[in-house]
């Protein structure tokens, strides 16, 4: 299955290892291997997370408090966001009409 990032969805992964990297050297490089296991975790069974809203699917991250909020089709999977738990839970939303 193909995985296509939203392009927001892809910046805040940038910004969060960023951020990380500068708090502990690694922990930035860390944060993105988190982040390509749970997209990994999703493609092998990507009906498997709960349904939020519509058909958008939520896999929370084990290590780092963040969420990857996701679709699927027929023939890729869809991130729409890579947010962390601080933020408010909605303020993705319009990524679903993009």
């Amino acid at each position: 299955m193909r995985l296509i990032y939203h392009p927001h969805a892809e910046a805040e992964v940038i910004e969060s290892a960023r951020y990380y990297e500068h708090r502990v050297p690694t922990l930035g490089a860390q944060f993105l291997d988190a982040v390509d296991s749970a997209v990994g975790v999703i493609l092998d069974a990507p009906e498997r997370w709960r349904v939020i809203k519509a058909d958008v699917r939520r896999y929370q991250m084990p290590r780092f408090p963040f969420a990857v909020y996701y679709r699927v089709y027929s023939d890729h999977l869809r991130v729409l966001a890579v947010t962390h738990h601080s933020r408010h839970p909605d303020y993705w939303r319009y990524r679903l009409s993009n």
